[in-house]
């Protein structure tokens, strides 16, 4: 992100005037971060120069430096610009700090001097004014024998202000660079990670929305099928049970008249018959038993009923209708009475069990085999 020297901005700029407009004894102004943000504000400023402004650099933080010193052999004011980073900061931070050098070093314009250091002995007060002395030498001469030429006077011997470059001073000078340079590309590098990670990132939960989408959408056309497959089922069942009603309302007026007349016809037969036999079914029962005594010795006789009496025990019939005993030959029953034990003495007459018990005759059309 970039540097804001917006937010503090006319405390900044009123700093900066201070040191470089001479007005006041200010002479140093340092400058750093507000926390971990990238806003710009004053963290001091004095008149004692170098050896006071070095003391307040602080190893755990970024900060930028814009100091006065007066160049050693002409008195000349210079300006100098001095980027610290302490030894204690973050490499992160120190790559999102190493962006903003550029754009500190156009709001702390006319430095003469630029220095990148990381430890005092970057800021030593004396290796400051050596850098001072080398990089205005040249020009001081040149200003210096104008004001000759200007003035006629015989030319003297001009001293030199030109010391050896030492070459471990110009290693570290190159070490530094190299390092803002390293810096500035591991920053750009980590940002391209980081933008490559989010694309990633939403890229996948893209993929998973639109799959969390697509499954969602199939349980619901799912659930549509199985509710409508369900509703389809209802509607055939009702289609169904109102067509059996529609059928059985239909069909019962017209089996209830063929019931009513088969039991018609069915009891007109049994009174017909009842009506039409020539004897008591007392006198007929009396007659068979009588029968059956004379065609047979009595142990013989007694073999024959019992095993007529086994066969007639499985025999049974359901009642079609009510039959009221006459007399205490014949037996009582009502619709849907078991009648068990029957022995089909006759073609329209038989005897068996009643359900309470009774033995006796009763019409063979008032019941159904079962």
């Amino acid at each position: 992100m970039a540097v804001n020297l917006s937010k503090n901005g006319p405390a900044l700029t009123d700093a900066y005037n201070e040191v470089v407009n001479g007005r006041t004894a200010t002479n140093w102004v340092l400058f750093t971060y507000e926390g971990n943000s990238n806003d710009i504000r004053v963290a001091g400023k004095g008149d004692g120069g170098l050896e006071e402004m070095v003391e307040e650099l602080n190893s755990g933080k970024v900060m930028y430096a814009f100091c006065k010193v007066l160049e050693p052999s002409s008195g000349v004011p210079k300006f100098v610009l001095i980027n610290w980073t302490g030894e204690g900061v973050k490499d992160i931070r120190k790559g999102v700090c190493a962006n903003h050098v550029h754009s500190m070093a156009n709001f702390l314009r006319g430095a003469h001097v630029t220095i990148n250091a990381r430890s005092d002995d970057d800021v030593e007060p004396a290796a400051i004014m050596e850098k001072v002395a080398k990089g205005s030498g040249v020009n001081y001469n040149i200003h210096k024998e104008s004001s000759q030429n200007n003035n006629c006077e015989p030319l003297g011997r001009v001293g030199s202000v030109y010391k050896k470059v030492s070459a471990l001073d110009e290693l570290q000078i190159t070490d530094r660079d190299n390092f803002w340079a390293q810096a500035e590309q591991d920053e750009k590098n980590r940002r391209q990670e980081e933008r490559r990670k989010a694309d990633e990132e939403r890229q996948r939960l893209e993929k998973e929305r639109r799959e969390h989408e697509a499954r969602e959408a199939n349980e619901r056309e799912r659930r549509r099928k199985e509710r409508e497959k369900e509703i389809d089922q209802q509607r055939c069942l009702s289609c169904s049970y109102c067509q059996i009603k529609e059928q059985k309302e239909h069909l019962s007026p017209v089996k209830a008249g063929i019931l009513r007349s088969e039991s018609v016809q069915k009891a007109n037969e049994a009174a017909s018959i009842i009506s039409q036999r020539s004897i008591n079914p007392r006198e007929l029962f009396m007659q068979k038993e009588r029968s059956l005594a004379n065609s047979a010795t009595p142990s013989s006789a007694t073999r024959p009923e019992e095993e007529e009496t086994g066969e007639n025990q499985n025999i049974c019939a359901r009642a079609l209708y009510d039959y009221q005993a006459l007399d205490d030959s014949e037996i009582t029953f009502d619709p849907d009475d078991i009648i068990t034990g029957i022995e089909m003495i006759d073609e329209g007459w038989w005897r068996g069990y009643s359900p309470d018990g009774h033995y006796g005759l009763f019409p063979a059309n008032y019941v159904e085999l079962l």
